[in-house]
């Protein structure tokens, strides 16, 4: 019988190491995704032999691992026969969604948001900013560049600032009249006071030395880095793109791609997001076994 309990840094060893033989490179394949998010989507997980099992108030996360993937998946169907709950996978990718398929035949009902597609860019187009279509950002940057900035790695000495500034960009933006946006922030918070624990990769810049903006992420697969969060100010023009490139120049070394996560359906976050032209988007299914 599966057994689901909270997400623990505990965890996080085997947790990795079971995420990693899957390479799956949604966003929500993360440890760090589960951990800061487990409270507000009610994430849950389970070890069962070498498969990382997740599941949230919607339904299951493909399985992470390794072994007889037809035994974990008969496994969790009895899960929800026990539990009176639906049968229903809420995440995957394309491969899994067919795997299922394969499994379940005319039993498996299938459905697809693209408002919850990841944004995948190339690390290099992000990085190098060629071409035409980035000449805006590339003027952005260059009038943020004639402030006083500075850039630093996210670390032990300089949280407690990124926290005041994720609170006063909470304040600004009217975090507490949006729920999207304050469950945000609470995560945000969560990834800030466990940063060198999740083992997040981070960095800010500063102007006048006053921190301006922030991001970080992790390694989602093998050739994929997450960018789980970015935030600025709007006080001096160029930002945000000014952030998105220092961050990845300094700290990610080691990736192909940039996983930019969802827009969610918000049109200006779309838009946004859109802008920097991803090279293509993880398409996520959701399935109903009946």
């Amino acid at each position: 019988m599966l057994e689901f309990r909270p997400v623990l840094l505990s965890d996080k060893k085997w947790a990795d190491e079971l995420l990693a033989l899957s390479d799956f490179r949604g966003c929500e394949y993360t440890f760090g995704n589960n951990f800061c998010w487990q409270n507000i989507y009610d994430i849950k997980i389970c070890r069962y032999k070498d498969f990382y099992l997740l599941k949230n108030s919607n339904g299951f996360f493909f399985p992470a691992g390794k072994g007889d993937i037809a035994e974990v998946i008969s496994e969790m169907g009895n899960y929800c026969k026990n539990e009176g709950i639906p049968f229903v996978f809420t995440t995957m990718n394309k491969l899994s969604m067919l795997e299922l398929k394969e499994m379940y035949g005319s039993r498996a009902e299938v459905s697809t948001n693209p408002d919850y597609y990841d944004y995948i860019y190339s690390y290099e187009d992000l990085t190098e900013l060629k071409g035409k279509k980035y000449h805006a950002k590339r003027n952005h940057i260059a009038r943020f560049s004639d402030n006083n900035w500075s850039f630093e790695e996210i670390d032990s000495s300089n949280i407690a600032e990124c926290m005041g500034m994720n609170d006063e960009w909470c304040r600004r933006n009217n975090c507490m009249g949006n729920t999207d946006k304050a469950e945000e922030i609470c995560a945000v918070r969560v990834g800030l006071q466990n940063f060198e624990a999740l083992g997040y990769k981070g960095g800010l810049i500063r102007v006048n030395g006053q921190i301006q903006a922030f991001s970080f992420g992790e390694q989602t697969n093998s050739d994929t880095f997450v960018v789980h969060v970015e935030k600025a100010f709007t006080d001096f023009q160029g930002a945000y793109p000014m952030i998105n490139r220092q961050f990845l120049l300094n700290c990610v070394h080691n990736a192909k791609y940039v996983n930019r996560e969802e827009d969610m359906g918000e049109e200006n976050l779309r838009k946004a997001k859109q802008s920097y032209y991803p090279c293509f988007m993880e398409e996520k299914f959701r399935i109903r076994i009946n």
